[in-house]
């Protein structure tokens, strides 16, 4: 074991009870921010949604393998975006066999909605519940947490 693990492995390889604290209140974190929801998006729309909205135009198949789903699950997720004018898609010039998504205005109208949702509830819970400390103290572990998260982090 090298210094960056020994102080979270108890005897015999077993997770330390403080990494089963921080990833229950991650957990609490994440579906209370899902429950902000303004739009009525499913996790899925609103996943598919933002990446797009971050990452670019894709096809479903893309979509899929970035989000870990089957294509058949994918198509689903992004014929309702599609009925609901957040997604449009059209023939990809360089392959007529391959469909090109992207949000639409209405789609990015939709996300800047969600993301001021959730966004209000975090600014309000931690300046309610938290001292100025401990808000700087959080903010400034988000990016330990995006280094957790990196395409280059073990494993």
């Amino acid at each position: 074991m090298d210094s960056k693990t020994d102080n979270l492995h108890g005897i015999g390889n077993g997770v330390d009870a403080r990494v089963t604290e921080l990833r229950v209140a991650l957990g609490m974190v994440f579906r209370r921010l899902r429950e902000e929801s303004s739009e009525g998006l499913t996790w899925s729309q609103g996943a598919v949604l933002s990446r797009l909205d971050r990452e670019g135009p894709s096809t479903v198949t893309g979509l899929a393998r970035s989000e870990g789903v089957r294509s058949q699950s994918m198509s689903a997720t992004v014929a309702v975006l599609e009925e609901l004018g957040l997604v449009v898609g059209s023939r990809d010039p360089g392959d007529l066999r391959r469909t090109v998504l992207w949000v639409t205005d209405a789609g990015k109208e939709t996300l800047a909605r969600e993301r001021d949702a959730r966004g209000d509830w975090l600014s309000i819970a931690m300046k309610t519940n938290l001292t100025v400390d401990e808000q700087a103290q959080l903010i400034a572990c988000a990016n330990l947490l995006r280094r957790l998260v990196a395409p280059n982090a073990l494993p």
